[in-house]
């Protein structure tokens, strides 16, 4: 049932500050689809990430809007959603985003966001106000989608390293270096169907809160572009603490690694925005990442640096939580 309607200019303000957050999720995890083609000099910071923005974009000619249902009201109950909820789950999301930014950790947009839309919903409803199934669902692909990215990564280095085995050095790494550039392309447009949809999710219930949906959820098609195109221009502008972290120090990457890293990545994006479940661009591109190294050899992956990442990864959801609970208090009190 939709809340009190608020006036105009603050509903198009937490608009407004959703597409910021868009924005700032292609900034922060801009790294996660062009990270190893930077690492492997097969496109320069600029081209790469102006290769990235393309192909997130893309994305909105290609997929459906499964990823945004989930989020909308898959997470919390679109039922009992306010302005002050939305505030509160934006602000835990966003706070958090720019302290790992500042910081070159490599943590999660998306399980921001969902941390600050739990925190938020705890807060305005208690208990009640969470989907508890598809925060179950949500939550185990923290560790499901790195783990087999981890996996269909190795795999893919076995197999082409099989196929490939009678090739010359300099004839295998050209068609690597080919197929990294396809596979990359395929990672941004994963990244864009499963990323950019997280934020439609959070303006369609907010209009759906406000009763401007008709009396039913969905994503109205201004938001769907709006998000889309917020994304892009948050891709074009970079993230290059993210991109070192994620493209060289975890491991050194050829361009057969980084072809089998993303194209593992890909193959789990593809299945996950498939089956509707929100998950981590990075969390996934990381695993996938630590595969290819340690398919070489357990050594030659950092695994101080994984375990940076790994730690952010357990506390992104609670901190964004706490975060996105205490902003929804004080919008409370205004």
């Amino acid at each position: 049932m939709p809340h009190a309607s608020i006036a105009l200019p603050l509903l198009i303000a937490l608009v407004a500050m959703a597409l910021a957050f868009d924005f700032l999720n292609g900034l922060h995890d801009a790294a996660n689809s062009i990270a190893t083609a930077v690492s492997t000099r097969l496109l320069t910071p600029v081209q790469a990430v102006l290769f990235a923005a393309f192909f997130n974009f893309a994305a909105y000619f290609i997929f459906g809007l499964k990823v945004a249902e989930t989020v909308g009201k898959g997470i919390i109950n679109e039922n009992v959603v306010t302005p002050g909820v939305v505030f509160g789950a934006l602000m835990g999301a966003m706070v958090w985003n720019v302290i790992t930014w500042w910081k070159g950790i490599p943590s999660s947009s998306s399980h921001a966001l969902i941390g600050g839309l739990v925190g938020a919903g705890l807060v305005h409803a208690g208990p009640r106000a969470i989907v508890w199934q598809g925060l179950t669902k949500t939550t185990s692909a923290i560790v499901i989608s790195p783990v087999l990215g981890l996996v269909v990564s190795m795999l893919l280095i076995l197999i082409t390293s099989w196929l490939f085995v009678r090739a010359r050095a300099s004839t295998a790494e050209g068609i690597f270096k080919k197929l990294h550039l396809v596979s990359a392309a395929a990672y941004s447009l994963g990244h864009g169907a499963n990323d950019a949809q997280k934020t439609m999710g959070i303006i369609a219930v907010l209009l759906y809160s406000q009763g401007m949906s008709g009396g039913h959820f969905h994503v109205p098609g201004w938001v769907v572009l709006g998000c889309y195109t917020a994304m892009g221009l948050g891709t074009l502008s970079g993230g290059w603490k993210i991109i070192q972290t994620m493209g060289s120090r975890i491991t050194k990457l050829s361009h057969h690694q980084g072809f089998c890293a993303s194209a593992g990545g890909s193959i789990m994006l593809f299945a996950a925005t498939y089956l509707g479940i929100p998950v981590s661009t990075t969390h996934t591109i990381a695993g996938c990442v630590v595969g290819v190294g340690a398919a070489r050899r357990a050594s030659a992956v950092r695994w101080s640096v994984a375990y940076r990442i790994v730690i952010a990864w357990l506390i992104t959801i609670p901190a964004s939580a706490c975060v996105g609970a205490i902003f929804t208090e004080i919008a409370g009190l205004i």
